[in-house]
């Protein structure tokens, strides 16, 4: 069993424009609250270069103590990319094995609609029996981050 979310909204600035600001985006600028049980970003280790090239790897720290491992699995400008988190430690660690994860980009009218998405493999009978509880507090955090965006997209 996967779980499948996805959170959108859309910004009158083009498509290009936005990929080019969301896709090198810092983590702990877009992620820097906590959300339920979603931690703030802390810092980003090990990243070499600008984040951009499909095969690159990354650490994220988390506020909670926890870190991720991070792997760009696609890039498609301006239409989207992908990664993969994995190596879970942390308060997370129970509940998820990894996670595969997309950002799109498609015009809307004069604009783009960016949609954040993941699909969540949860660990065992705990993490399957916390995915909807997961689903939920993980729409309040995707929520958070497209606002943050628009912040950073619409000066």
């Amino acid at each position: 069993m996967v779980l499948e979310l996805a959170s959108s909204r859309t910004y009158p600035v083009s498509v290009e424009h936005a990929y080019d600001i969301v896709l090198p985006m810092p983590l702990a600028e877009l992620l820097s609250q906590r959300y339920a049980v979603f931690p703030a970003v802390r810092e980003v280790r090990d990243q070499q270069g600008a984040w951009g090239s499909v095969g690159q790897t990354r650490t994220i720290e988390l506020a909670d103590g926890g870190s991720i491992r991070e792997t760009l699995t696609r890039v498609e400008r301006p239409h989207s990319f992908g990664y993969r988190l994995s190596d879970v430690t942390g308060p997370m660690k129970p509940f998820v094995t990894e996670v595969a994860g997309r950002w799109s980009f498609e015009p809307a009218g004069t604009g783009v609609r960016i949609t954040w998405a993941w699909t969540v493999h949860p660990r065992g009978r705990l993490g399957r029996l916390a995915m909807p509880v997961f689903a939920r507090m993980w729409t309040g955090y995707a929520r958070h981050a497209l606002e943050r965006i628009e912040g950073v997209l619409v000066p």
